[in-house]
């Protein structure tokens, strides 16, 4: 069913879920460990969902912070839930303050080498992680007991849990484009009923809205510190990148004049005003990423119906099942999860296929280096140098 500029159908349904692999571990490591509101959460998560779409009109992804919601899960010992709306606040307010000042438009000075390279990085990344799903689930008490005990269950030699990866992972590649049966779709359902089978979640249903910060205890200027030079300051430079000038020059490619919404600054604003949002309704600060876009895109969303699928999914586990919905959410097994991850890591390293010769391709590939044993911030900024220094002819690679 077309409606305007939203498509309504099971391949767009397919699309909308094809980014769970970056999304659920994530959310769920900053409300497992570091005790952030499951329902502000999944709440904020399917507004932020829902309003991207009907404002850009095309697939648009919603993610957690990755630098973030990585150092946040695992230095939970230190980082509370008033830490990371504080970075929410902080994070919201830079963002905000770029897309109306008109700072944000400097990126337009970034080179497409540099852009390649955050693409082939990024890519990079959810490619492993995806690996690393697959084959063993991570120690972490993100993960049921069930997928340990899968993993401990061998035949032929081989993990039971590691199989319903690869056997998810050959499904998806077989039915990518397929219409009637859509790869992403098989897979979650798929990878519920699995879980379903192993366990049956506690759940409570009922009416259940988030709460304002203020209810429940403003943060101190010690989370404001602690958040700025520990989140807040190291995610900047990632997301410029990825969630602004990556994501940019994405959905240019896939899109073209349908994209015209997808600018700079409306990007800077977008994710200014939802991290405002999370930080108002206890949620986790949330970006745009190219990564997301390649996967929603990968499995078959072409219009901003897949965005009022899913955020409308994320609205109705919040409200309907409120905290308890972490426990229907951790049934899906983590191996379905790196499948999803393995194939948009793919997609989104396929970008520098349209680079020429080895001048071009440097850039790229060094800072793939630089973000596998540092990270992409800090490739990002020695990308920007090495592009504007490969300008004149006099420096050889």
């Amino acid at each position: 069913m077309q409606i305007g500029d939203y498509r309504f159908d099971r391949v767009e349904a397919a699309g909308s879920l094809g980014d769970l692999g970056t999304l659920l571990p994530l959310a769920l490591g900053m409300i497992l460990l570091n005790g952030v509101s499951a329902v502000g959460v999944f709440f904020m998560v399917g507004l932020f969902y829902i309003m991207a779409g009907i404002y850009y009109r095309i697939p648009m992804p919603v993610q957690p912070m990755k630098v973030i919601g990585a150092y946040a899960i695992a230095s939970y010992a230190i980082i509370t839930p008033d830490t990371i709306y504080a970075a929410a606040l902080l994070v919201g307010v830079i963002l905000l303050l770029l897309g109306i000042t008109g700072l944000i438009e400097l990126s337009r000075y970034v080179p497409r080498t540099v852009v390649r390279g955050v693409q082939l990085s990024v890519g990079t990344l959810l490619l492993v992680r995806g690996i690393e799903f697959i084959l063993a689930p991570p120690r972490s008490e993100l993960v049921p007991e069930y997928q340990g005990s899968l993993a401990l269950l061998s035949i032929a030699g081989v993990s039971a849990y590691t199989l319903i990866g690869l056997f998810g992972l050959l499904l998806a590649y077989l039915l990518l484009e397929n219409r009637k049966a859509p790869a992403a779709l098989i897979l979650v359902l798929g990878g519920f009923l699995v879980g379903f089978a192993f366990q049956q979640p506690r759940i409570s249903p009922g009416f259940h809205l988030p709460q304002p910060v203020f209810l429940d205890g403003f943060p101190d200027a010690e989370d404001f510190l602690t958040a700025l030079f520990l989140l807040v300051l190291p995610q900047i430079p990632m997301t410029l990148g990825n969630a602004v000038i990556a994501q940019h020059d994405l959905a240019k490619n896939y899109f073209g004049r349908r994209a015209e919404r997808v600018t700079y600054r409306a990007l800077a604003t977008s994710q200014g005003l939802a991290n405002l949002g999370s930080f108002l309704l206890q949620g986790m600060p949330m970006c745009h990423g190219a990564g997301g876009l390649a996967a929603h895109y990968r499995f078959g969303a072409r219009t901003a119906g897949n965005n009022i699928i899913i955020g409308g999914f994320f609205l109705a586990i919040a409200i309907l099942f409120g905290e308890s919905a972490v426990e229907i959410i951790k049934l899906l097994p983590f191996s379905i999860l790196g499948v999803l991850l393995f194939i948009a890591g793919a997609e989104l390293m396929t970008m520098i296929k349209d680079l020429k010769g080895k001048r071009e391709f440097y850039v790229p590939l060094v800072m793939l280096g630089i973000t596998l044993v540092s990270n992409l911030a800090w490739a990002f900024a020695c990308g920007l140098v090495l592009a504007y220094l490969l300008k004149y002819e006099k420096i050889k690679v």
